[in-house]
Order: structure tokens, then C-alpha cells, then sequence
């Protein structure tokens, strides 16, 4: 019994576009992490990029395996092909149902990150820099109680300078008044949805792979058998 060519091309062509995917993600989980140009008070908004850089690696090196167990016909190359969709699905699978558990919970964990730089004043003078870009980007003062999370040291970064923000007079200037906690729930949720968009659309992706490496591996069983017979 013959392999099926359509399987077998199938399944190389698939496992090409599996590769250029992984190729995809990892460069987006890299540009995610890059984008907040090593500010370390944005790096709590982004917990789950670092796992999209793993994922996009380990689908480039399983790309490559399922291109090779197509070409050679490697049963073994398929089955760990197959394998490795699997475990990496089942921890997709995983991650989504205790995000969409935890979803109500953003506000509040993000929340607790933040008062551990409190008070701002006692941060060193990098995490000042990176508070005040953050202000300067957000229209925003303080993290998460406003100006006075400065303990009356408030920064030039927190003077108005939008007449369209939230402005109240503290010490003479006239200050931010809305925490920074805000700017950074919009931008955790909306590398949230990105991520859930990448992690959908992985999943339907190796559904699709694990069934063509099964089904070639099962061929490939049957040719087998028939040979030795």
C-alpha cells in the first residue's frame, strides 16, 4: 500500500507554514517586548509574551521535524511531531481557560505589582525615568493613587500639559490628577487580546497539523506491514 502523495505534500506544505508561523509569533512576541523600550514598570503589562517567545521557537523547531518526517517518511520524526503539537496545545488549552478565569482579576493583581514601588520617591533614579516617561506617554501621575504616591515630591513629569486630561493644583503646579494604573490596564488588555488572538489561531493551526501527522503516520504503519508481509 502507497504512502498518499496529497497527504505527504500536504503535510510538508502545512508543516512550511507551521515554520513561517513560529517565525511570525517569535517576531511579534519580540516586538511586544521590545516596544516598551526596557521601561520596567511597562514589563507587568506584558506576562505573557515571554511564554509566545518560547512557544514561536519550539513551533519553528517542530515545523522543521514535521518537514523532514514528511519528506523521509520518518514515522518516528511524526510521532514526536505529533507529540509535541499535542503537549503544546493541552498547555494552550490550559493557559486560555486560567486567563479567562483570571480576567477579573487584572485590575486588582495589577494593582498589587504596582504598590510594590511604592513610594516613587524611594525608587532608584532609573524607575523614576521610566515612571516619568510613563506619565509623560499617559497623560498620568503617581501608579496608583495619583500625586501623592510622589509623597510631595512630585515630578515635572506630572505637570499638566493637556488641557484635555484631568488637572488639579498641587504645590503651586498644576498636576495630573488620573494614576497611571489606568494607562496601563488599557494597554495589559490590549496585549491581552493579541495574545488570545495569537494562541486561537496556534490552536486551530496544530488541530489541523496533528490530524495530517497521524494520518501519514498511520499510512506510512500500513505500508510497512505490507512490505514485510
Amino acid at each position: 500500500m502507497a504512502v498518499n502523495k496529497f497527504i505527504k505534500y500536504s503535510l510538508f506544505i502545512f508543516n512550511f507554514l507551521f515554520w513561517l508561523c513560529g517565525c511570525g509569533i517569535l517576531a511579534i512576541s519580540i516586538y511586544l517586548k521590545v516596544t516598551n523600550n526596557g521601561n520596567k514598570v511597562l514589563n507587568v503589562t506584558i506576562p505573557g509574551v515571554d511564554l509566545l517567545i518560547a512557544i514561536g521557537a519550539v513551533i519553528m523547531v517542530l515545523g522543521f521535524l514535521g518537514c523532514c518526517g514528511a519528506v523521509r517518511e520518518s514515522r518516528c520524526m511524526l510521532l514526536l511531531f505529533f507529540i509535541g503539537l499535542l503537549l503544546i496545545f493541552i498547555l494552550l488549552l490550559a493557559a486560555g481557560i486560567l486567563g479567562a478565569v483570571a480576567q477579573s482579576q487584572v485590575d486588582s493583581w495589577l494593582k498589587g505589582e504596582l504598590q510594590k514601588l511604592m513610594p516613587l520617591s524611594n525608587q532608584p533614579s532609573d524607575v523614576q525615568h521610566d515612571i516619568g516617561i510613563l506619565q509623560q506617554e499617559g497623560l498620568c501621575c503617581g501608579l496608583t493613587g495619583g500625586p501623592q504616591d510622589w509623597a510631595n515630591q512630585v515630578p515635572d513629569t506630572c505637570k499638566c500639559t493637556n488641557t484635555s486630561a484631568q488637572c488639579a493644583p498641587v504645590a503651586g503646579n498644576s498636576v495630573y490628577t488620573t494614576p497611571c494604573v489606568t494607562y496601563l490596564t488599557n494597554i495589559m488588555k490590549k496585549n491581552a487580546k493579541i495574545v488570545a488572538g495569537i494562541g486561537f489561531a496556534i490552536g486551530v493551526v496544530m488541530l489541523i497539523g496533528m490530524s495530517f501527522a497521524m494520518t501519514l503516520y498511520c499510512q506510512i504503519g500500513r505500508k510497512g506491514g505490507v512490505t514485510t508481509s
